[in-house]
């Protein structure tokens, strides 16, 4: 099963997206219905609008004007401004239908601006697109209310999920239909108030909270922002560390079992998994530097599991991962509260609160190799 981590990864590959696509099924849609419904009650449509950016079959960096063509991005594209305008705006009354292309990428919502993208050139010299950063105080979208669902549509199928990995703001629901009706990311009723309330009530997160409650961000943003502690997790791990420098860690990944143990500073695993150094505050959050997880199908999924627990607070006092109990997560008192109050005001209980939040089912992933649409929600708020 794919997941988040590997759409993005998808987005800015360069291989054709066909190659992604299950054998047999090279025939399949070359376009899907996507839907986008405004049930906010509080925002008018002639006050959204819709950015639809990936990359292309070809690897290139594309935008989907509002008759599902993908349009390669160009620096011609940048107005008088030095910005490009690639919204789509909401229909007047009722639903919006876009016919989506095969391709990988976002569908952001704005609410009452379009958000500024820009096009640069990358490394390679190729046209490149740069998102808009709502952690970075000087992006010249930070105050646009927007937020966004992450897509791979390939000939092989609908690969999609809503994420909170870099922030929270506009709540929003996928319901993905096809070979079965799937249905993520749909909030409690008060979720958005709830969510908001409950980093504000937290000393270590309140920082997080940007303007009048216009966005939270994640814990990871708020450190590279100044808004959030730089040691806040190192108590935790100091504990995990200490606790395996005295008996066995065991991982278990696709029904194989890894043993680790804390050795020279560095926790160190049988098999073949590379040893992993004492992750700071910041990789836990990113679930990158010591953390990091290579896509080689042993420490890659070995990091996944940590980052995964260490997030959770299940590692230090679970000998055995993964911990799957969701009613354990969260509940000591040096615990990624962000992510947790997210997962606690979903209707599934799912969401992606931190990058390996896939781990043991938790996130609000969906897919279908047989698509026939997939609609977006704005939901109450």
């Amino acid at each position: 099963m794919p997941t988040r981590r590997q759409v993005l990864s998808w987005t800015a590959a360069t291989a054709t997206l066909a190659a992604l696509a299950p054998p047999g099924l090279a025939g399949a849609a070359t376009a899907l219905p996507l839907t986008v419904v405004n049930t906010t009650g509080r925002h008018p449509n002639s006050a959204l609008w819709i950015h639809i950016v990936g990359t292309d079959p070809a690897g290139r960096q594309c935008y989907v004007r509002a008759d599902g063509t993908a349009v390669p991005v160009s620096p011609s594209l940048n107005g008088p401004d030095g910005y490009a305008d690639l919204s789509i705006p909401f229909a007047g009354t009722g639903s919006t239908r876009i016919s989506l292309p095969t391709m990988s990428g976002r569908v952001y919502v704005s609410i009452d601006t379009k958000l500024k993208f820009r096009v640069v050139t990358d490394g390679n010299g190729r046209p490149a697109l740069q998102y808009p950063a709502a952690w970075v105080a000087t992006d010249p979208s930070y105050t646009v209310l927007h937020d966004c669902m992450e897509f791979t549509f390939t000939p092989g199928g609908m690969y999609c999920n809503t994420t909170m990995v870099d922030m929270f703001s506009v709540p929003m629901a996928i319901t993905l239909t096809g070979a079965s009706t799937q249905t993520t990311g749909t909030l409690r009723p008060g979720g958005r108030a709830a969510i908001f309330a409950a980093i504000a009530a937290n000393p270590d997160f309140r920082g997080l909270v940007v303007g009048d409650n216009l966005r939270v961000l994640a814990p990871g943003h708020g450190i590279d922002s100044n808004r959030f502690s730089r040691t806040y997790y190192d108590s935790y791990v100091n504990q995990v560390w200490n606790a395996y420098a005295a008996r066995n860690l065991r991982v278990t990944v696709n029904s194989t079992t890894y043993t680790g143990r804390v050795t020279g500073g560095r926790l160190v695993f049988d098999r073949g998994v590379t040893a992993f150094a004492k992750p700071t505050t910041r990789d836990v959050f990113y679930c990158d530097g010591a953390l990091a997880a290579p896509n080689d199908g042993l420490s890659g999924p070995v990091a996944a599991q940590l980052g995964a627990a260490l997030n959770r607070s299940t590692l230090a006092d679970h000998a055995d991962q993964p911990a799957s109990d969701p009613a354990q997560f969260y509940l000591p008192a040096v615990t990624n509260h962000y992510s947790a109050a997210i997962h606690r005001n979903t209707v599934d209980g799912k969401a992606y609160g931190f990058p390996f939040d896939d781990v043991g089912g938790a996130a609000s992933y969906v897919q279908d190799t047989e698509p026939t649409g997939i609609t977006l929600t704005l939901t109450p708020f």
